[in-house]
């Protein structure tokens, strides 16, 4: 059986897509890989329609270091309206209840207090989450419930920027799986007001800043000036996608036995856990590894050479 043709450019590297307003995550990754006409991309967390911000997009070898990215840390500006509760907790749903407002700086800021930290959630029927291999959000629109169970997250920073009216903003950075939408509803009940979302934009994701940041209008004007040498440019490093890691560099045979998939013995490396490895001699990242009990760093996933 012949193989079969791979379509578009062999193109490698992390685009940071500033998302736009009313599309999908899959939609927007699509725009980025006709943009840079590749022929392997995909992204790293979805973001809702009326979501902005911060949507990696890992094209060829990076897809293999998605997931990292997936399990990574985030960060959120979000903007909310007090006194009214939608079906979906944003402002794509349907009213389904209004409250009058009655809240203070002092007593948002008191409330979000309670959600620093560890804390469970429990995922809201318009999620993407699966019961019995259907999303939850396909059983809401039929109008179906069921029960969903709590999910563990951390919310490491909730910080209150303006209050005006019924209208809310807040910074928050938490781990994967928290949901915005859950924490906006839950903290409006808190409030006796109810709450829903009306502007979200992710800030960050992982190691990487906004100030990383294009948006598809953006590279457009990059490509139109420079063609795809100039938009390639633009992308990061694989080795980004696991900046944050301890290193483990090896020599130059351990380099070598290692690219064939056999552990080896690294200096400098931490006593457990998941490393980025790098060659010593020439600096290039080799992929990332796990050390083992006996001290020997083990191949996970490598960049083809």
């Amino acid at each position: 059986m012949a193989k079969r043709r791979q379509r578009g450019r062999p193109v490698n590297g992390i685009l940071l897509l500033d998302k736009p307003a009313g599309v999908t995550s899959n939609g927007a990754l699509q725009m980025a890989k006709k943009m840079f006409a590749a022929a392997k991309a995909g992204h790293t967390g979805s973001l809702d329609p009326l979501a902005t911000g911060m949507l990696p997009i890992c094209f060829g070898e990076a897809t293999k270091f998605s997931q990292f990215l997936l399990d990574a840390d985030k960060r959120y500006r979000v903007a909310a309206r007090l006194g009214v509760r939608t079906e979906t907790g944003d402002a794509d749903g349907e009213v389904i209840e209004e409250r009058p407002v009655s809240v203070t700086e002092a007593g948002v800021a008191g409330a979000m207090e309670c959600y620093e930290g560890y804390i469970e959630q429990i995922p809201s029927m318009y999620s993407a989450i699966k019961h019995n291999g259907e999303p939850l959000y396909k059983l809401a629109r039929r109008g179906e419930t069921v029960e969903r169970k709590p999910r563990p997250v951390t919310i490491h920073r909730l910080e209150l920027t303006a209050l005006e009216g019924d209208v809310l903003e807040f910074d928050v950075d938490c781990t994967k799986g928290t949901y915005v939408r859950t924490l906006v509803e839950d903290l409006g009940e808190d409030l006796g007001c109810g709450a829903h979302v009306i502007g979200l934009r992710r800030l960050g994701a992982g190691p990487y800043p906004a100030e990383k940041m294009l948006t598809l209008e953006q590279l457009g004007e990059i490509k139109e000036a420079g063609g795809f040498e100039a938009i390639d440019e633009k992308l990061l490093p694989l080795s980004t996608s696991v900046a944050d890691w301890p290193r483990a560099e090896l020599g130059d045979n351990a380099a070598w036995y290692l690219i064939q998939g056999q552990p080896v013995m690294a200096n400098d490396r931490p006593a457990e856990g998941w490393v980025s490895v790098y060659q010593a001699s020439s600096g290039e990242f080799l992929g990332v590894g796990e050390v083992l009990e006996d001290g020997r760093v083990a191949p996970r996933r490598l960049v083809a050479g």
